[in-house]
Order: structure tokens, then sequence, then C-alpha cells
């Protein structure tokens, strides 16, 4: 059986990486001078904060409840809804020939791509099914902006390549 104080301390990691991601998130929608792309991040942002309210209401269950607080609605991530939310022709047309979006961008996809390990380790290390499938829930949501965001980097990639002249192969 997986130890209370381990699924707390996924809990904690879970809102911390949530807190993290909105931190970042929100500096490059700040620091962002396009309407475009201060858009699309502090839509990133915002979805981080949907994440936290979400992780606090599990955590407060969890102390009540205990395993059965993970039998609780999960909230699917649909990245079609998601993606084209933020994946805009005006967010490309912005971020043409620039290092900082596509720099953003890079450290946001290993911000996700870091918490998605994270969690499918948690998820192969927990004993309950509950659990387990929480953590891949937890999995899931971060690919989904994993996902979304090499969307906008491939894009936007492939263009800054093209005109600067620049091809790999």
């Amino acid at each position: 059986m997986t130890s209370k104080d381990e699924i707390k301390n996924v809990l904690r990691r879970a809102y911390q990486i949530e807190v993290d991601g909105y931190t970042f998130y929100s500096m490059a929608a700040d620091k962002a001078d396009k309407p475009a792309i201060q858009e699309i991040f502090g839509k990133l942002a915002d979805d981080e904060v949907q994440h936290k309210l979400y992780l606090q209401e599990v955590m407060g269950n969890y102390e009540d409840k205990g395993i059965k607080a993970f039998n609780i609605a999960r909230r699917d991530p649909d990245l079609k809804a998601f993606t084209s939310t933020i994946f805009s022709a005006e967010f490309q047309k912005q971020a043409e020939g620039t290092d900082f979006e596509m720099g953003v961008l890079s450290v946001g996809m290993t911000l996700e791509s870091r918490a998605i390990q994270y969690f499918a380790g948690a998820a192969k290390s927990a004993d309950e099914g509950e659990v387990r499938d929480f953590y891949n829930f937890l999995a899931d949501w971060e690919r989904q902006h994993f996902e979304a965001l090499q969307q906008l980097y491939n894009g936007i990639r492939e263009q800054a390549w093209g005109d600067s002249g620049f091809s790999p192969f």
C-alpha cells in the first residue's frame, strides 16, 4: 500500500508544479510585447490556476476521505479544444523570427516534460489503482500542455529557420 506520506508528497509536488507553471507563464505573458503572445501565455497561466484549484480540492478531500478522494470527477484534458484556443495564425505571425517566444516555448516544454515524467513515475510506484489512475491523469494534463507548446514551437521554428536561411539538413 502506498503510504499516506508518499501520496501527500506527490500531491504537494503536483501543486508546486502548477505554481511553477503559473509563475513562468505569467512572467512570459508580462514580458511579451505582442498581444497574441501575451494572450497565449496568459491562457497557459490561467490553465495552471485551474489545475492548482483542482489539486487543492483533491488535497482537502484526501485529508478527509483518504484513497476515496481519488474517486472524483476528472476534468478530462481536451487537447483539441485547448490547442485550438491557443494556436492561432495571429500567434504564429507575431512570433515570427523572435527568439524570446521560441525560448519560452522551449523552457515550457521542458517544464511540462519533467512533470509528465514525474507523474508517470509516481503512477508506476503507486499500489492502489485509484491513486495510479489519478497520477496518470495528472501526467495527461501535463502532456496536453507539452503537445500544445510543441505544436506552437514547431510552427514558429520552421518559419524562423526559413526566414534565416537555416536548413539543418
